[in-house]
């Protein structure tokens, strides 16, 4: 049997990092930090779809009364659920025959191993970050806020749900031309933001988080320059801890999360690619004013950056592959309280 220690040497470096694997991807993208730190990353363990309960309509059992009058104890029918596909994805950490003898010794194997597991883990990061910012059109991939969150909110299932059926489950978009009838830029950037914001807010409820592209940011941070309003209390800690470039808007953090140079469908990675957009970013002039509380991201208990049993052996290759596993998706349980803004 080929590399009888490096299969053990293999299974265990790698579970000894998946646990930090998935913690580093969430803190690798905006939105997923910030569900993960509300408590929003939530696994599921098992059925053929991930139900997510939704809260869509008023109780109406709800009135005003006096003395013996009867009261309304119908049951009332408030929680729905909108149903999400499982979504599967793996990366692969492969070690060649040559490089086995190359790296003799268990430390080196490891060292080298370490090398590939950090590629995989970038691998595997860029390609959820894609699929958190993509609209699932992409074979097999998660929906993410393209799609939970959409430019046309009118159109399309989401969840299972008609949204052009049913008013509740569309949520706010707001077009600096189409309906500001200005052009973006910095000076119109706190107008439209402002306009946007309005329709999100229901009582207490409201945006806790804004995720902009390089354009927008940039917009946004020249209107504060202009108006003096960027100090030192303007950013949000949690984000900052991990790197992520932020402003304050009204109660939101506003988070630069454009990616290298922004959104693109391309599987590949940049350097290997005839687009020259990388993956993982914001779409371009795009800022998602998200209320997390609504947003959940669900992996599988058992499959949330996991290695995959057994081994695989090609049957005319002297080499081992090791696949990493993930599968889950992003989901919504209320739509009309999150919004895009766009040029």
């Amino acid at each position: 049997m080929a590399f009888p220690n490096l299969s053990e040497i293999v299974t265990t470096t790698l579970r000894n990092r998946t646990g930090e694997l998935a913690d580093n991807m969430s803190r690798n993208n905006a939105a997923l930090l910030r569900l993960t730190r509300r408590g929003n990353l939530k696994t599921f363990s098992g059925g053929r779809t991930i139900v997510q309960e939704l809260n869509y309509a008023n109780n109406e059992t709800f009135q005003w009364y006096s003395g013996y009058q009867t009261l309304n104890i119908a049951p009332s029918q408030v929680f729905s659920a909108a149903e999400y596909p499982i979504r599967q994805a793996a990366v692969a950490v492969s070690i060649s025959g040559l490089e086995e003898l190359q790296n003799s010794g268990e430390e080196a194997i490891i060292d080298l191993l370490e090398s590939r597991i950090m590629n995989a883990e970038d691998t595997f990061m860029n390609g959820l970050s894609q699929g958190i910012y993509g609209d699932g059109t992409v074979s097999n991939s998660v929906g993410g806020l393209q799609l939970l969150v959409a430019t046309s909110p009118g159109t399309g299932t989401v969840g299972g749900i008609d949204r052009l059926s049913w008013q509740f489950w569309r949520n706010q978009s707001w077009s600096a031309a189409t309906n500001g009838g200005t052009i973006l830029s910095a000076s119109s950037i706190l107008s439209q933001m402002d306009a946007l914001w309005v329709q999100l807010v229901r009582g207490r409820d409201y945006p806790d988080l804004i995720i902009m592209d390089n354009v927008m940011y940039r917009y946004y941070l020249s209107a504060l320059q202009a108006i003096q309003r960027i100090g030192a209390d303007n950013g949000a800690p949690d984000m900052a801890e991990y790197g992520f470039q932020s402003l304050k808007y009204l109660n939101a953090d506003c988070v630069l999360d454009g990616g290298f140079q922004g959104f693109s469908t391309d599987p590949l990675p940049p350097q290997l690619s005839s687009s020259s957009s990388a993956v993982g970013g914001a779409p371009s002039t795009t800022g998602y004013f998200l209320n997390t509380k609504y947003l959940h991201w669900r992996p599988h208990s058992r499959r949330n950056m996991v290695p995959l049993d057994p081994d695989r052996f090609s049957v005319n290759q002297d080499a081992m592959v090791r696949l990493v596993g993930w599968a889950g998706n992003m989901t919504l349980s209320n739509a009309f309280l999150q919004g895009v803004l766009t040029a």
